[in-house]
């Protein structure tokens, strides 16, 4: 095992969770597009991104491959491993004068909710704060592992 595998697994949870705050600022940003994409000739509302995570299990193999290079593999961590469309049907907004609105005078609007993106991002926000603060007591430790040695 190496010493740096706590520097490792904080690292790609870092980078996993600012992934993420960057699709949730996409949602954000884009709660009132109406013309997200065109499908079949017709103008559809943004659809709310998600990100979906796993961890990073290398396999038996590589596991072993690496204690026997000397642990030169990283040993665990997470990973994004998609961005999907959440597939919530937009809202609808009774208001004829818009230019998207449909023969009913109805508006699609996004699926995006400011209140659960607001709730997400905070949710992301602790997590990358709680993976700094585990990346800092790892450089602790290992600064007090080498003082010891003084």
């Amino acid at each position: 095992m190496r010493l740096s595998n706590g520097f490792d697994a904080s690292a790609s949870a870092l980078t996993a969770q600012r992934f993420r705050m960057d699709v949730i600022s996409s949602n954000i940003a884009n709660a009132e597009t109406t013309r997200g994409k065109v499908v079949n000739g017709q103008f559809e509302p943004y659809s709310r991104k998600l990100t979906v995570m796993e961890p990073i299990r290398p396999s038996f193999a590589d596991t072993l491959r690496g204690e026997i290079d000397g642990g030169s593999k990283a040993q665990g961590g997470v990973k994004v491993t998609q961005v999907m469309e959440d597939r919530t049907p937009p809202k609808l907004l009774y208001n004829p004068t818009h230019p998207d609105a449909d023969a009913d005078g109805y508006v699609k609007l996004p699926n995006v909710d400011i209140l659960k993106e607001m709730v997400d991002m905070i949710s992301a926000t602790r997590a990358y704060e709680a993976n700094v603060t585990a990346l800092n007591a790892t450089k602790a430790m290992l600064t007090k592992a080498l003082e010891i040695g003084k």
